[in-house]
């Protein structure tokens, strides 16, 4: 299917809807005003607004794009984060919990952002008071990536499962998933990658109503197309996100470019 740049593809596998964009800019513009809404939505009732906010490479141009937003109610959202890697000073540039000071709440002033610490002493205390937290305020929005290996936060293959007793817990990270983080520049080798890191699990992210799925360039093209045409299995964690009737998957027409025509130009 030819399309002209200005075009947008819209498409529905399952219960998650499907938007494909010209560039990687205008995806993360049309996924932040995405959020933006479910934030106006929420805020206009004077409740808090609690979100869970992903990070890496793939939610750069999302974050950009939101947090120059004006009027949103800041000061009426809690933030969480989906993972952090154990061990990791904040200060190392592949920290999330460093990504999201320099991206997100040192840009605009949130009532309260829960940081992970993978560097405490006692990481299942971390995972049960995070676990509580989150709990306490649930998350009415999350913003989400998708690993190459198909993983949702660093719920890699190997460990994913989609009925998870834990809301967070300590998972070992695969192969592919170093691999990735090293590609991305965030690591000089993917030796230098921790073997482990602190995770929200798949039931937290699915409880959440409105998920803001953003996937960006040829990196992910492959898993795109398994995510959207693999059968639902935790071989490919995130094919778990067809099953969410709140989920919008967004996308470049890098990332889409293995997915076929079967989604119709607008």
């Amino acid at each position: 299917m030819s399309i002209e740049a200005t075009q947008v593809r819209y498409g529905k596998v399952g219960e998650m809807r499907v938007e494909v964009h010209p560039t990687r800019e205008a995806m993360g513009a049309a996924a932040a005003l995405a959020t933006a809404k479910e934030i106006l939505r929420f805020g206009k009732v004077g409740k808090i607004v609690s979100v869970i906010f992903a990070t890496g490479a793939s939610q750069l141009a999302t974050l950009d794009a939101l947090t120059r937003i004006e009027g949103l109610p800041w000061q009426q959202v809690v933030g969480f984060h989906m993972d952090e890697y154990v061990g990791l000073p904040m200060e190392h540039p592949a920290s999330f919990r460093g990504y999201l000071r320099r991206n997100l709440t040192q840009k605009v002033g949130m009532q309260k952002f829960f940081e992970i610490d993978g560097t405490a002493a006692n990481l299942e205390e971390v995972c049960a008071t995070y676990a509580k937290e989150m709990r306490s305020i649930p998350p009415q929005i999350c913003m989400v990536g998708i690993g190459e290996n198909g993983h949702l936060a660093f719920n890699d293959p190997g460990v994913a499962d989609f009925s998870d007793p834990l809301d967070v817990k300590v998972v070992p990270l695969d192969a592919t998933c170093r691999i990735q983080q090293t590609a991305e520049g965030w690591f000089a080798n993917p030796a230098e990658v921790p073997a482990e890191a602190i995770s929200i699990t798949i039931p937290t992210i699915l409880r959440v109503p409105t998920l803001i799925v953003s996937v960006p360039g040829s990196r992910k093209a492959s898993i795109v197309r398994r995510t959207l045409e693999e059968p639902i299995s935790t071989a490919c964690p995130a094919t778990i996100l067809r099953e969410h009737p709140g989920t919008v998957l967004y996308l470049d027409e890098e990332a889409a470019a293995e997915i076929g025509n079967y989604l119709s130009v607008d």
